[in-house]
């Protein structure tokens, strides 16, 4: 029997992350038969259009990541009332060129760890 393989990524950079954080701890709690790889966004550049029908290698291994995966969970701070610009842009990628969305018919799921009063509420 295959295992469930889901892709975790975190909204943030930080080495220190809370958010990475806790995609470690989640791949602590999971059933035997479920595998999380977790993907640091660090080096995927700016998004540009002009590369989209050719990204950059660590792009390209980013929407193969999300593709062959059973199902995603995103775990992301709140910056400024929104999500981060890291999160936005990976996004950006994964979801472009129009025709080669990587997220399609994917299951995701969102979670969020902050010291704010909020949480990340509105991430």
């Amino acid at each position: 029997m295959n295992k469930f393989r889901i892709f975790g990524f975190a909204g943030s950079l930080r080495k220190g992350s809370y958010n990475k954080a806790i995609l470690r701890a989640a791949s602590q709690l999971l059933p035997k038969d479920t595998d999380l790889e977790i993907f640091d966004l660090e080096g995927i550049p700016l998004f540009n259009a002009d590369y989209e029908h050719q990204p950059p290698k660590k792009v390209r291994e980013f929407k193969e990541k999300i593709k062959s995966a059973d199902a995603l969970l995103i775990a992301t701070p709140e910056y400024n009332y929104s999500m981060p610009g890291v999160l936005k842009n990976a996004i950006d990628w994964a979801s472009r060129p129009y025709g080669d969305n990587a997220f399609e018919d994917k299951p995701l799921a969102i979670m969020g760890a902050s010291g704010s009063i909020l949480g990340t509420a509105r991430a």
